[in-house]
C-alpha cells in the first residue's frame, strides 16, 4: 500500500498534474506516512524520472517547469509538518545564483534555482540585474559553498569573469564553486573565466552542482 501511494505521486510529477501530486501527499500523511519518506520515496523519485527523460529529449522545458511546480506546491505542505516533528530535509550544500548585471532575464535562472532547491539544495536567489558587489556580500552573509551566475546578452556575459576577479581579489576564490550558463555561455568560456563548470540547462546545473559538492550526479 505504501509503495503504490508513493508510485502515485511519482507518476503525478511525471504527468505534470500539480494538484495530483498535492492530493497525493495529503493523502499520505493522513495515512501516517512519514513527511520524509513521502519526499525521499515519492516526489525525488519522480522529479528524478522526469529529469532524465528531459536529458534524453522525451519530454521538454514546460514539462520540466510544471513538474518543478508540483514538487514546490508539495514541500509547501509537507514542510509544517517537517517542522512539527522536529525533522528537516538534508541539505546539498548552500548556492547563491542569480542573473548578472545589465541583464533582466528570468526565466531560465528561476528554473535553475527551483530545480537545485527541490534536489535538496539551499538556494539564495538574488533575481536579475545583480551586482558583482551584491553576490559577493550575499556570499559572505551566507557562507555558500556554490555560485551560479547566468548572462543571456554577449554584453553582459564579461560580468561573469568580473565577479570571479572579485571573488579572487576579495581571497574568497579558493572556498567557493562557481557555476556559469545562459543562451551565449559556453563550456570554453567557462574555461576562459576560470569558472569551475558549465551547464547548458537546469537538469546540467544539479548534476554540475552535485558534482562539485562531492554527491555525484
Amino acid at each position: 500500500m505504501k509503495n503504490e501511494v508513493f508510485n502515485q505521486i511519482a507518476n503525478t510529477i511525471v504527468e505534470g498534474d500539480p494538484s495530483a501530486t498535492v492530493e497525493g501527499v495529503r493523502q499520505a500523511l493522513e495515512m501516517g506516512w512519514e513527511p520524509l519518506d513521502i519526499i525521499n520515496q515519492g516526489l525525488v523519485v519522480g522529479m528524478n524520472i522526469i529529469s532524465e527523460q528531459y536529458s534524453n529529449g522525451e519530454c521538454f522545458l514546460p514539462n520540466l517547469v510544471i513538474a518543478a511546480r508540483c514538487m514546490e506546491r508539495s514541500m509547501q505542505v509537507l514542510e509544517p509538518e517537517l517542522k512539527k516533528r522536529q525533522q528537516e530535509v538534508k541539505s546539498a550544500g548552500r548556492v547563491v545564483i542569480g542573473t548578472v548585471q545589465g541583464d533582466i532575464h528570468e526565466i531560465g535562472k528561476s528554473l535553475v534555482g527551483t530545480m537545485l532547491a527541490v534536489n535538496g539544495f539551499q538556494v539564495y536567489d538574488l533575481g536579475v540585474n545583480v551586482s558583482p558587489e551584491a553576490f559577493i556580500a550575499k556570499i559572505r552573509e551566507t557562507g555558500a559553498q556554490l555560485l551560479g551566475m547566468s548572462a543571456l546578452l554577449t554584453t553582459t556575459m564579461t560580468v561573469q569573469r568580473e565577479v570571479i576577479r572579485q571573488l579572487e581579489a576579495e581571497g574568497m576564490r579558493d572556498h567557493i564553486r562557481v557555476m556559469v550558463g545562459g543562451a551565449p555561455v559556453t563550456a570554453s568560456w567557462a574555461d576562459e573565466i576560470g569558472a569551475d563548470g558549465y551547464a547548458e540547462d537546469a537538469v546540467g546545473a544539479v548534476g554540475l552542482a552535485q558534482r562539485l559538492m562531492g554527491l555525484g550526479g
